[in-house]
């Protein structure tokens, strides 16, 4: 591949005492190995990241990451954000995990609501292919593999059936394309943009310690990271605080078994046997080997001379350590020494295979030295706009900049700016410079100018603007690629958030109005005003009209109130009411979700200013007073205010030490013995509560959620392996096993067609035992798969109730599935 690879980075992190030596080495340890892994998995958080801390960390191994779908599909541990939301804040949490370990992220998945979708659970690999699109998906991992060209693959998964369907696909595709991705025959279309197929020389599947080829000894204590590579890969795994993940652990093999990973050879085609010192028994791993593997081959003493010579130097850059000066002064002379192996290698007779191998590892050694020249020299390189939300249309400045912390005097600075097609950046001063000495700045504002079409930001496409780095040291350029350290993003001029965002049309009520808030931000530059107004259905009235808004700067929110009737006659369905912003020329109906939380900083998620309605019939009881309890994964206790239910949210001291009688129902949201300390010791409360006559209802836990049987007033059991207990086909077949229970007959008449058009799943984490007490309110399972009867188990308790429910409310009810409110109003609903 021609040309030369440019680091890409962003902006420096607030400063660390011990981060420069650290960093120095992570950035020369690469230079030692021309070697390259590949890690594959279908989630973030999947990676092997104790592994992929000693490839990289610890050996200076050219190691990837690649991930195929976003984890739409999962939980959130802080905060309320689920579906797109959710992809985003954990891809930005997988960014930042890949940044600790020095991984190369690749994600299959390409954009928002992509093909492959985080659908949920699945327990078939083949669901999830056919879901996926098996051409999609396998098509992009042969692709990633091909331009990363990996000695070595490793899924992170088997494929067993007691595995999640997402893993195990990832493990079949992987396992396919390990001959696949050398097959020319396969994706030709890659041939014609310039990538040739790659055959990976060996693949390893995750084992025990009871059969297994390869020992990874992640317990051992690297002394200049000041960690062991288990305590580096658990760095890492906090950056995933989505999902509660990460682990602290004591330094030392205290557990053998948890201090090692162990890898089975599965597939292999250099000579290999049974027990290896490493994943790279018999394939090169340093320049000399390149060399002898040359010299087996084509012969071709310059080159092999050339290599030994990339040997040496990179020998003496990792001698020179720990001295900056010194090993700038190396890295620079490898520069030098690589730029002429790659042009006795482009004129040199080599077969071309192995031309284009090595042409392919030299690019890479170059991005890496640029790395190491900028950590050796000290350079801190920003791209710095005056903002990062920014409209079309709109002028603005960047400011590109160069810092020189080192005692090597820098020279022939360049500073450029990039920018998208159709916008323009000039400079308006000097964008190049002479020289930079120790702890000098030099810098270049540009003038941007932004089109009037210019595209809305998209969460997962590459910064719209970076910047070019060029110096010189000792008669060497290095360049580098910097972005932004936050998203800069073209936002909507008015960004309109609607508050509901979703509601009910109540069929039975509809001369009720719909009370709709238009939350409207100002992202232009300055002063403006605009009109607002909402587009409703055929039929439907909203009152005022319209609403004009004034700002007096950027960044202004204002709110503006309507109120909207249905027609009087209103079929059951979906509908969807549009706010619209207008200013002169220019008309907004979108919003930008903003997500901002302090480990992945600030971004956002563009969507339609909409308000999704679902109209069907629903009996809510007057007068119903529901305490909930919230584990902060949910929000439905806004949709039951919606409904015209009195919810309150309990705080802690309202469980402790208020007045629970006033509640005609008390809610437990998911999981919320785990994340409401208060919960346990309080549980006797709560059982009173319902003993004395109230109607306690919990939702789904996992065991380590610290649920125990006897927290319920019968016990109840959650079945283990969590896997095997749940039922992720939203369309399966439900029987009411108790029709004539008030569940399914107050205030609502339950019918078949109530358990249709669920989403994502069933239910979750069911239990396997509890007691005769209780009654089984459905029967449900998977296609093929033995059904379930404690999804759904409910119980007289003194003068109440106590119910527990498997059932995912937490997504149906805000997806609107009528069926799962018309039931949950039910559930809260219920008394002796």
């Amino acid at each position: 591949m021609a040309g030369s690879l440019l680091l890409s980075f962003a902006a420096t992190q607030p400063a660390h005492a011990d981060r420069g030596i650290a960093d120095l080495w992570k950035s020369i340890k690469p230079l030692t190995t021309i070697a390259s892994a590949m890690n594959t998995g279908a989630h973030p958080d999947d990676e092997h990241s104790a592994t992929l801390a000693y490839l990289t960390l610890g050996k200076g191994v050219n190691t990837s990451s690649i991930i195929a779908n976003r984890g739409e599909g999962g939980q959130n541990e802080i905060g309320s954000e689920l579906g797109n939301a959710l992809g985003i804040i954990r891809s930005r949490e997988l960014q930042e995990a890949s940044k600790v370990t020095n991984v190369t992220l690749g994600m299959l998945s390409e954009g928002i609501n992509d093909a492959i979708f985080d659908f949920g659970f699945s327990k078939s690999p083949d669901e999830t292919l056919e879901k996926w699109g098996d051409s999609v998906v396998y098509e992009r991992l042969i692709r990633k593999i091909r331009e990363l060209r990996p000695d070595v693959i490793i899924p992170s998964f088997l494929n067993e059936n007691s595995t999640h369907g997402h893993h195990r696909a990832i493990n079949v595709i992987t396992v396919r394309a390990f001959k696949d991705a050398a097959n020319p025959d396969i994706y030709p279309e890659h041939l014609k943009k310039g990538l040739q197929p790659w055959q990976v020389k060996k693949m390893y599947l995750p084992a025990n310690s009871k059969d297994y080829s390869v020992i990874v000894p992640i317990g051992d204590y690297d002394e200049i990271y000041g960690a062991s590579y288990l305590q580096l890969g658990e760095e890492s795994r906090f950056m995933h605080k989505s999902q509660g993940m990460g682990k602290n652990y004591d330094e030392g093999p205290v557990k053998p078994d948890l201090f090692s990973n162990y890898y089975k050879l599965e597939a292999a085609t250099v000579k290999s046997k049974d027990k290896e010192d490493n994943f790279f028994d018999g394939i090169a791993y340093s320049f000399e080997d390149l060399a002898k593997e040359i010299e087996s081959v084509d012969k071709d003493k310059k080159v092999t001379k050339g290599l030994r010579v990339l040997q040496q130097d990179a020998d003496k850059v990792i001698a020179a350590y720990p001295t900056f000066a010194k090993v700038v002064r190396e890295v620079h002379e490898m520069k030098t020494d690589v730029q002429n192996v790659l042009n006795d290698v482009n004129a040199s007779d080599l077969n071309k295979a192995t031309k284009e191998d090595l042409l392919y590892r030299l690019h890479v050694k170059e991005g890496q030295l640029n790395k190491a020249s900028m950590e050796a020299a000290s350079v801190v390189a920003k791209v710095t706009p005056a903002t990062g939300e920014l409209v079309a249309g709109q002028t603005t400045k960047v400011v590109v900049s160069a810092f020189n912390g080192g005692s090597v005097e820098l020279t022939k600075i360049r500073l450029g700016l990039n920018v998208p097609e159709g916008w323009t950046a000039i400079p308006a001063g000097a964008d190049s410079f002479d020289r930079i000495s120790y702890n000098q700045t030099v810098s270049t504002t540009f003038d941007v100018t932004i089109p009037k079409n210019a595209a809305e930001f998209k969460p997962y496409d590459a910064s719209i603007l970076n910047a070019d780095v060029s110096y010189q040291a000792f008669d060497t350029v290095s360049k580098l690629k910097v972005t932004p350290q936050n998203a800069v993003a073209i936002l909507p001029p008015y960004s309109m958030s609607l508050s509901p965002s979703a509601t009910v049309l109540n069929t039975l009520k509809t001369e009720e109005p719909i009370p709709v808030k238009v939350t409207v931000r100002n992202y232009t530059p300055g002063a403006s005003k605009t009109s607002i107004s909402l587009n409703v259905p055929e039929g439907w009235t909203v009152e005022p009209a319209v609403e004009e808004v004034n700002f007096a700067s950027k960044g202004e929110t204002k709110s503006v109130a309507f109120s909207v009737k249905a027609s009087s006659h209103v079929e059951t369905g979906k509908y969807s009411i549009m706010a619209v912003a207008k200013s002169g020329d220019v008309e907004s109906t979108r919003g930008a979700q903003v997500i901002e939380y302090p480990h992945i900083g600030k971004t956002y998620l563009i969507q339609p200013a909409e308000l999704k309605i679902e109209a069907f019939d629903l009996a809510v009881p007057q007068n119903l007073k529901v305490g909930y309890v919230s584990s902060g994964f949910d929000n439905i206790d806004q949709y039951l205010r919606q409904l015209g239910v009195d919810v309150v949210k309990l705080e802690a001291k309202d469980i402790q030490f208020g007045d629970l009688s006033q509640y005609n129902t008390i809610v437990l949201g998911i999981r919320a013995y785990a994340f409401r300390p208060e919960l346990i010791p309080s549980n006797q409360r709560l059982l009173d509560y319902a003993k004395n006559g109230g109607n306690l209802v919990v939702q789904y836990h996992k065991p380590e959620d610290k649920w125990k049987p006897e927290l319920a007033p019968y016990p109840i059991k959650i079945g283990e392996p969590l896997i095997q207990w749940r039922v992720t086909d939203e369309s399966s077949k439900v029987t009411m096993l108790a029709p004539d229970h008030s569940m399914f007959n107050y205030p609502n008449k339950i019918e078949a067609a109530d358990w249709n058009n669920w989403i994502q799943d069933r239910s979750a984490y069911n239990p396997s035992e509890w007691g005769k007490e209780y009654t089984e309110l459905i029967s449900n399972g998977d296609p093929g798969e033995k059904e379930f009867t404690g999804t759904f188990l409910t119980a007289p308790y003194g003068k109440g109730i106590y119910t527990y429910s498997t059932l995912v409310w937490y997504r149906e009810i805000p997806s609107l599935v009528p069926g799962s409110i018309r039931m949950f109003v039910n559930m809260i609903s219920q008394k002796q």
